[in-house]
């Protein structure tokens, strides 16, 4: 089943992105935090640079560090903190690889056995947003790749 993905601006600082998956939050969750799950979908395929490092200790406190490129010559690191996990339902986390990055706050709802997933990205201004603005582009490809995923996982 296809579901959409619509992103949208919540306000002048918070970008607010919504979709459907048909698995259960407990595997969408698990797909956001098993750094082997989100290596295979994370990074958009048409975009020819994958993830080729994915560090995450997923708790309150804890950290990130996705590394993306071609190679290790050329790569760029996003790096940040969680500030809240509660599995299955909510993580929330800074985005440190710039001055003014947005915290993401994910939560993961049932819906009759899917997930209502929503990411809201909260900037410190709205000309951080505005700078910020583009990485959404490449959400819905990055659903889709983990639809596909999700559908291997199983219920």
């Amino acid at each position: 089943m296809s579901h959409r993905t619509t992103i949208d601006r919540k306000s002048e600082r918070e970008l607010i992105v919504t979709r459907t998956f048909d698995a259960p939050p407990r595997l969408v969750f698990e797909a956001w935090t098993t750094p082997a799950l989100m290596k295979q979908w994370w990074a958009p395929k048409s975009i020819g640079v994958p993830l080729l490092g994915c560090e995450m200790d997923v708790r309150t406190g804890g950290g990130y560090r996705l590394v993306f490129g071609r190679d290790a010559s050329e790569s760029m690191a996003f790096v940040g903190q969680y500030l809240e996990v509660s599995p299955p339902s909510r993580l929330v986390w800074t985005n440190e690889e710039e001055e003014d990055g947005a915290v993401t706050t994910v939560t993961f709802e049932d819906k009759d056995g899917k997930t209502l997933l929503t990411v809201l990205e909260t900037y410190p201004s709205k000309a951080a947003l505005e700078k910020g603005r583009g990485a959404e582009e490449g959400m819905p490809e990055q659903f889709a790749q983990l639809d596909a995923l999700l559908a291997t996982l199983g219920g």
